[in-house]
């Protein structure tokens, strides 16, 4: 098959991207040529872009795909460009979206048929994370109405993996390696749930090459926090209750994955997946999702809000309360 994949040299998109080729299929990608590429000298690059209007897709003219992946669809204005642009053009177009799109996200679980945000305007000119849902919301609804049954909406739970330039799900297998001491939230009893990037990229693959319209969550094994710290090899955990975290200033940023199961949020990490299971999702291992994305992570050595010196502060202030 002849694959367009707008995106495609970051994360997500670069599985995306590695599974098409493994399955010996032909993929093109459109990029604005502003992020490293280390993509294998068999990808074909077209250059473009989106927020230009038709203009900034000159290099698709003429040009005819069995399937459209968008990767980086987050504005409603650009993907109805995209999406117009090739709906003769392509057999089918998959819109990765995100789980960020339900409107009752304290909900258990959550399922594909649950309400969804209200959407944003479409003229929309910039994401913020207040409208990061909304705008995700806009884009699948263009997508629908311009494919019907030819289109495929994707919604993922927080991705890891290796990689992962968000540094949300590496810092945990990070600071695992370095041993000691290890502040984690709660009591061990609230939940955390991923998808590994090349589960979805798998499953991407699997819905174009079956020709498998619908919407899915594509989400993980949800484990609570003392399995996900066992996963992780955490031989001396600490745990810090979430009233002692806010009033120690230590947020989602600095302890990522965090969402006590009686927040507001608490239902995302709480997804369920088994549309997605019969369509042919399979999962990786906690641990390995883990042990690859470390094997990774040493390799770069991304900076994290969280510093030892600030960990060792909070754990130091909580033993003070706990007196």
């Amino acid at each position: 098959m002849n694959i367009l994949i707008l995106g495609g040299t970051q994360f997500v998109g670069r599985h995306i991207v590695e599974a098409f080729l493994a399955g010996d299929h032909h993929v093109s990608i459109l990029t604005r040529g502003q992020t490293r590429d280390d993509l294998p000298d068999t990808v074909e690059r077209l250059r473009g872009d989106r927020s230009q209007g038709q203009a900034g897709l000159d290099a698709l003219a003429g040009r005819h795909w069995d399937a459209c992946v968008d990767v980086s669809g987050y504005l409603p204005s650009a993907v109805r460009v995209s999406a117009e642009a090739l709906r003769k053009r392509v057999g089918r177009y998959v819109l990765i979206s995100t789980v960020s799109v339900y409107a009752e996200q304290g909900r258990h679980p959550v399922l594909e048929s649950d309400p969804l945000l209200p959407p944003a305007p479409e003229d929309t000119a910039a994401v913020t994370g207040e409208l990061y849902g909304p705008l995700k919301v806009t884009c699948e609804q263009v997508v629908q109405a311009a494919y019907g049954d030819r289109a495929t909406l994707l919604r993922p739970q927080i991705v890891a993996g290796p990689h992962d330039h968000t540094g949300r799900y590496s810092y945990w297998p990070d600071r695992a390696s370095r041993g000691g001491e290890t502040l984690l939230p709660g009591n061990g009893e609230d939940h955390v749930q991923v998808i590994d990037a090349r589960d979805l990229a798998r499953f991407t693959l699997r819905v174009v090459e079956d020709g498998t319209g619908g919407v899915f969550n594509v989400a993980g094994p949800r484990l609570s926090w003392a399995a996900f710290a066992g996963v992780l090899g955490i031989q001396h955990p600490v745990w810090v209750d979430a009233a002692t975290l806010e009033q120690q200033g230590v947020d989602f940023r600095a302890l990522p994955l965090f969402m006590p199961d009686t927040g507001a949020q608490a239902g995302l990490m709480d997804i369920r997946v088994e549309r997605a299971v019969q369509a042919g999702l399979t999962l990786t291992p906690p641990d390995v999702t883990a042990r690859d994305t470390r094997a990774w992570s040493a390799q770069v050595n991304p900076a994290y809000a969280l510093t030892p010196q600030r960990e060792a502060e909070v754990i130091a202030a909580w033993r003070e309360k706990e007196r």
